[in-house]
């Protein structure tokens, strides 16, 4: 595939100081963010999105009127110019503020998340309670040695009994290995204050509204009718600001040049939309129309592995095995229709039974209920996968009566109080944090930053980075800023610290 005719051309734009064109590849939280921004400010922008729906992870899906989060979306940041732009985008009164709720299912048993000192005391047993904190103490006196891997890093934290029971099941159903396989420093950031003393801690001084630890917030706003009206908000303004918004296109390639950078993006169409397209009514192109995209600069937010391999020409042998040794974890979600009388008043239910492949239930009617419809819910059983295995070629059917049988198992809702039942998949939900990631990102942003400055990847996917909904929103941000500011942000320092969920003030 041979580079735009007009990559000389983008070169000389960017020379001559015209406003620089920009393709951002995906709609997702960050994808969506930085064209809002970029188009905000009369910056010629594209954005080539490879599904029919914008979003991403925080897509809502939908079917037969029922609505659907995909892993769960609370709309809270401790970044005050994310929370802003939420409320610009999307009007108050879309949005909704729903109290926080959810439990751990172990032993047949819901405890409180957070762990709250008394809930767990009632309902593991006297006896059972004072071998956990023996155990604790045991690890305090004498902490694991190796507390670099996760399973380390978490025993001298809780104990070997707490680990067991809270943490090990679930955390390998999520991520598919040995939770002792996993490095530490990625999870630091999310529990690092929530050891068994800030527990009993938290229990005994409790504080309105706590939110020195993130998973401690009572209460979190949300949009109407889930995470996708936001972005599907974003997007029609990202169109009546003057922006392209380019549905079910595939990218490619991602040309550049020797000293110039990448100089413009190569993709065709998959569904039906064409140039313009971005909202159902759209004009519609042919399908498997090329479209050569000139660009002298380009957002990514598409996994970074497959940025690396659309690159035209291809970088070095290092840098591709470093991109093929990145991994992700897939995601699929049983919904099941059932009585309101059913279900329960979490947001979710994380499941730690070993005996299910069951990795959490959502509770669509407690994130709002205007997901769902009057006298039912809809429960999302989540199930932790990856692409190509059994689970996920499993059949619709099948998946449903798997979820029916075991959501039943765990006493949680009875087989014939499902009415019916729907599957949504989703590819790519999770990057993989092995002991490489952090080796192969690095090879790959040192050899990117020399050779092609002017692709910016940001997100989660678009960084194989854990960040949340919000700090998506700001490697975007910052992104904007250094494209048209040349504001030299370090998006790679977003979401590094290790008490930013924990403590502190909220920062601009």
């Amino acid at each position: 595939m041979s580079q735009p005719a007009d990559a000389d051309n983008a070169s000389a734009a960017r020379r001559a100081g015209a406003d620089p064109r920009v393709v951002v590849i995906g709609a997702g939280p960050a994808g969506l963010t930085a064209a809002y921004a970029l188009t905000q400010r009369g910056t010629p922008t594209t954005v080539v999105e490879g599904d029919a729906v914008v979003g991403g992870i925080s897509r809502t899906a939908e079917r037969d009127g029922w609505r659907f989060d995909i892993g769960g979306h609370r709309f809270f940041t401790k970044v005050k110019r994310v929370e802003r732009l939420w409320h610009e985008i999307l009007p108050a009164d879309q949005f909704l503020l729903r109290p926080r709720m959810s439990r751990i299912f172990y032993d047949g048993k819901l405890y409180d998340y957070p762990l709250r000192a008394g809930n767990a005391l009632k309902q593991l047993g006297v006896v059972e309670a004072v071998r956990c904190v023996l155990s604790y103490i045991a690890a305090r006196i004498r902490p694991p040695k190796d507390q670099t891997n996760y399973e380390g890093w978490l025993v001298a934290r809780f104990g070997w009994r707490l680990y067991r029971t809270f943490f090990k099941t679930y955390t390998e159903k999520v991520w598919g290995f040995p939770v002792h396989e996993m490095p530490a420093d990625w999870a630091a950031q999310r529990v690092k204050n929530l050891s068994l003393f800030s527990a009993v801690m938290n229990a005994l001084l409790p504080k309105r509204n706590q939110k020195d630890i993130t998973t401690l917030i009572e209460e979190f706003e949300y949009p109407k009718t889930g995470p996708g009206l936001m972005w599907e908000t974003a997007r029609d303004k990202v169109l009546a600001q003057g922006g392209e918004v380019i549905m079910e296109t595939k990218v490619d390639a991602v040309h550049w040049a020797p000293g110039v950078g990448a100089t413009g993006v190569t993709a065709h169409v998959t569904g039906g939309y064409g140039p313009g397209a971005g909202a159902p009514n759209a004009s519609r192109t042919d399908i498997g129309a090329v479209l050569e995209l000139p660009a002298d600069h380009v957002i990514s937010s598409m996994a970074l592995a497959s940025l690396v391999r659309t690159l035209e020409p291809a970088p070095p042998q290092h840098v591709l095995d470093a991109a093929n040794g990145l991994r992700f974890r897939d995601f699929l979600t049983v919904a099941l229709v059932v009585p309101e009388s059913a279900s329960f008043p979490d947001n979710w239910i994380y499941v730690h039974s070993p005996d299910v492949k069951l990795g959490r239930i959502q509770n669509f009617a407690s994130w709002s209920p205007y997901m769902v419809k009057d006298g039912r819910t809809c429960l999302g059983l989540e199930y932790f996968v990856t692409v190509g295995d059994d689970m996920w070629t499993m059949p619709d059917d099948e998946l449903i009566e798997l979820g029916i049988k075991e959501i039943a198992h765990l006493g949680l809702v009875e087989a014939d109080q499902v009415e019916t039942g729907y599957v949504v998949r989703m590819p790519k939900a999770y990057p993989i944090y092995d002991n490489t990631y952090k080796q192969n990102v690095e090879t790959i942003v040192a050899w990117m930053s020399e050779h092609v400055p002017n692709v910016h990847p940001v997100g989660r996917n678009g960084m194989h980075k854990y960040n949340n909904q919000d700090h998506s929103m700001l490697t975007a941000l910052l992104s904007v800023e250094n494209i048209l500011d040349d504001a030299r942000h370090d998006v790679w320092a977003v979401n590094v610290e290790e008490d930013y969920h924990e403590a502190g003030e909220q920062v601009d």
